[in-house]
């Protein structure tokens, strides 16, 4: 199949792939696809068997593990980034973690340890990653994360998350802003409900699955290859223009009241 953009000769990084099935995965199949050179990371050695399979697949260059909870870890993969290739085009923040008793209790129920920790790696980390990424990108680049539309909109279950997910939309707008005059672009790619690991800790999640496909105005759930689509679109140079946004790949889900 014909790839929809060049990204031939760009070096990206991409943080998140727990397996195959998640928005990573898609993420970085898309990625490899389009002639991108890619590394990826995965949280520690008892992750790694899941991942680097998925990674042999799609032909990412290079692994290591990071962990943002862990001092050092994060600046150390950004160094290796810097040791192998000598810059970074791109760069995919898929990460997000809260404490299962904070995420499945209600919003005002949240403990200030189990909040500061879904932020951090939520949502801090990404701000952390474009700090480290800013000097690798001197011929300008692109941030990415992934975000939801709880962020915006009361979504049943998803508790202390929306909170989190409207910071870091928040935190991509300000990168954005901050990071343009050098050419470096940020944007949150906003995916309807996919079923993949991560989402299994919401709280009843299949019935939001059911809910979503049934008022969608396309009458169905979108897939990480959706996601891939648009990722690849937005690191590629065809959008050199557009920076700061929150797009949605929801089969039309936000339109619904």
């Amino acid at each position: 199949m014909r790839p929809l953009v060049d990204l031939e000769g760009k070096r990206g990084l991409v943080i998140g792939i727990a397996n195959e099935h998640s928005i990573a995965a898609g993420c970085a199949e898309a990625f490899a696809h389009c002639g991108a050179r890619l590394a990826a990371s995965y949280l520690d050695a008892k992750a790694q068997q899941w991942v680097q399979p998925v990674c042999d697949r799609i032909g990412v260059e290079w692994t290591a593990p990071c962990d943002v909870r862990i001092p050092g870890q994060l600046e150390a993969l950004f160094a290796e980034v810097e040791r192998r290739w000598g810059g970074l085009d791109f760069l995919l923040h898929s990460i997000a973690y809260a404490p299962r008793e904070d995420l499945h209790g209600r919003v005002i129920d949240c403990s200030a340890e189990g909040f500061a920790l879904a932020m951090d790696v939520s949502c801090h980390s990404f701000l952390r990653m474009a700090k480290l990424a800013e000097s690798l990108m001197t011929s300008g680049g692109c941030l990415l994360c992934v975000t939801f539309y709880g962020s915006e909109r009361v979504v049943e279950h998803y508790n202390v998350m929306g909170p989190v997910k409207a910071a870091l939309e928040s935190a991509t707008r300000y990168m954005a802003a901050e990071l343009g005059p050098k050419g470096i672009r940020a944007h949150a790619i906003s995916p309807g409900p996919i079923a993949t690991r991560a989402a299994s800790g919401i709280d009843r999640f299949d019935e939001l699955l059911e809910r979503t496909a049934a008022q969608a105005p396309q009458g169905q759930l979108v897939d990480v290859e959706d996601v891939g689509a648009l990722a690849a679109f937005l690191v590629s140079d065809a959008s050199r223009k557009i920076t700061g946004t929150v797009i949605p790949v929801d089969s039309g889900q936000h339109l619904i009241a």
